[in-house]
C-alpha cells in the first residue's frame, strides 16, 4: 500500500520559525521541513499510512506553539 502524502503550508509566528521546525521534526510521519519566504512560511512535507493518521498529524501540527494557520494539500 502507497503511503498519502501530504504537504502542509503553515504561518508561523514571527521569529519562531527555526523553533517550530525543531518541534516538527519531532513528529512521527514528518519527512521534511522548509522555510520559505512568501505567504507561507513553512512547507511541511508529510508521510502517513492512512487518512486517519493524517488527520492527527496535522491537528498536532496545527497545535504546535508558534503556528498560526495552516493549509494543508493531500498528494495524488
Amino acid at each position: 500500500m502507497r503511503p498519502i502524502v501530504a504537504y502542509v503550508l503553515a504561518v508561523v509566528q514571527t521569529g519562531k520559525e527555526y523553533d517550530v521546525v525543531e518541534e516538527l521534526k519531532k513528529l512521527n510521519g514528518i519527512v521534511d521541513v522548509t522555510i520559505t519566504y512568501g505567504q507561507w512560511d513553512l512547507v511541511i512535507k508529510v508521510e502517513v499510512g492512512s487518512l486517519e493518521e493524517l488527520d492527527k498529524l496535522v491537528t498536532e501540527i496545527r497545535q504546535t506553539k508558534g503556528i498560526e494557520r495552516t493549509t494543508t494539500l493531500l498528494g495524488i
